[in-house]
């Protein structure tokens, strides 16, 4: 169960950081209004909050939310710019949740 929160934690911090980063790219990118700099900053503070709600040191908190970051990233590359995953993404994504799970599950 421990491990579920500890996902969904990181999961929820991952949105946030992409989407903080995604709306600058469509203004940058796609010429869209300049307006959507406001939410990005908004989600972009909402995901440095989210990172003080983890429950372990911040380097090692840093270093397992790649793993699920990782994840999170692709799981936007299909659903929100509709691109097809290939197995060696889904592959690569599930090797660096492992490691995610190594490092926030040791014995302390």
């Amino acid at each position: 169960m421990e491990l579920l929160r500890i996902a969904g934690l990181f999961f929820l911090t991952a949105v946030a950081e992409i989407v903080g980063c995604y709306l600058p790219w469509l203004v940058l990118k796609e010429g869209r209004t300049a307006w959507l700099l406001l939410p990005a900053a908004a989600s972009l503070a909402l995901f440095a909050w989210l990172l003080t709600l983890h429950p372990v040191a911040a380097g090692r908190t840093y270093a397992a939310y790649g793993g699920v970051y990782i994840s999170t990233a692709l799981l936007w590359l299909y659903a929100i710019e509709g691109i097809r995953l290939t197995r060696w993404d889904v592959f690569g994504a599930a090797l660096a949740l492992a490691g995610m799970a190594v490092i926030m599950l040791q014995p302390r």
